[in-house]
Formats: C-alpha cells, structure tokens, sequence
C-alpha cells in the first residue's frame, strides 16, 4: 500500500511538473491533476491539501537536483570570476530547460507566506552557493551581494520568458537572443553597469 501512495504522488507531481510547464501557475489546478493521472478530483485532495502543498513538494524535490546542477558547473572553473559566471548562465541554462520549467512557474504562483517561507528556506541553497566566490571577490557584503545577484538572475529568466512568448522589446540594431541576455546578465553580476 505504501508503494502505491508513493507512486500516486510520484505521478501527481509529474502531473503538476508537465502542467506548470505548459501553461503556468494557471493550468495547476485540482482537476487538471486528476484529469493528468486517472484519479478522481476528491483522492488528489488524499496526497495534497492545497495547491500550495504540490508547490512545496515540487520545491523538495526538484531544487535540491537545481542546486546540485549549478554546484557542479561551478566546481568546473577555476577563479571566483568564473564561477560566478557559472552561477547565473547555469540557472538560466536551468531555467530555459522544460526539465526545470516547473521550478521556474513556482516563484508566479501566489502562495501562502508560510509556504513562501519554506520555499525561499529551499531557495538559500541556491544563493549559498556564489557567497564564497562573492568573498574571494572581494565583496564586504557577501550576503547582500549575493541576494542582489540572484535578483538580476531572476529578471534575465524573466526576459528570456518574454523572448519566447515572442514578448521581446526592440533594440536598436540587434535581435534578441537568449544569449544576449545571459552575455548582459554576466556582465551585469561581473562589472555592474560599466561599459565592458
């Protein structure tokens, strides 16, 4: 009996995964769910109290193997500059991929503040990762340094959504690219606002 619980929510966040993918917070719904895996709206409410809760155990599951990707790229490089470059073209590689679409459509979803605690505690895991290059850079606020970084992350995944919804604005003489968005999010984390 045990197993096939397991496996019943195993398929659930599935579910949920491939309907946050494809059409955001909005598709992941009840009904969706139990349309999804064949069980009726009444026994998805068995392995979840709320929407929030599938949030949360998607969190649990899926950003600790976010994080180990990000880590892994970082551990390839050599100086701290480096692996701060990792850091924000491995979560926008991430971001990008369907695999880790759902991670993404989490932070649009509104939630309660006790789930949104829990998930921005999942969360730090990510940001600790760049505080050790941000000290070796110099940085006398490593932690600030860091939360302003993840910030300017969030807006590159932010743009590189609205470039594939075909949302992108104009720019003079050039066309947009998900890799010009990484290229100006790097340069953004290495140099700030300096030309370069």
């Amino acid at each position: 009996m045990a197993a096939h619980r397991q496996l019943q929510r195993a398929a659930l966040l599935d579910a949920a995964r491939s309907l946050l993918t494809e059409g955001g917070g909005e598709a992941l719904t009840f009904p969706a769910l139990a349309a999804r895996t064949g069980l009726a709206r009444s026994s998805v409410y068995e392995y979840f109290r709320s929407r929030a809760a599938v949030i949360e155990a998607l969190c649990e599951e899926d950003l600790p193997l976010w994080v180990a990707e990000i880590e892994a790229g970082m551990a390839a490089c050599d100086t701290a500059e480096a692996r701060v470059e990792a850091y924000v073209r491995g979560q926008l590689a991430l971001a990008a991929d369907p695999r880790h679409r759902a991670v993404v459509a989490i932070s649009e979803l509104e939630l309660d503040d006790a789930s949104r605690e829990r998930i921005r505690a999942a969360h730090t895991g990510v940001v600790r990762l760049v505080l050790q290059a941000l000290e070796e850079l110099g940085h006398a606020q490593p932690k600030l340094a860091a939360a302003l970084l993840q910030g300017v992350v969030e807006a590159a995944v932010r743009q590189q959504e609205r470039m594939a919804a075909g949302a992108c604005p104009a720019t003079a003489g050039s066309e947009c690219a998900e890799s010009e968005v990484a290229d100006a999010a790097v340069s953004l984390a290495l140099r700030g606002l300096t030309a370069g």
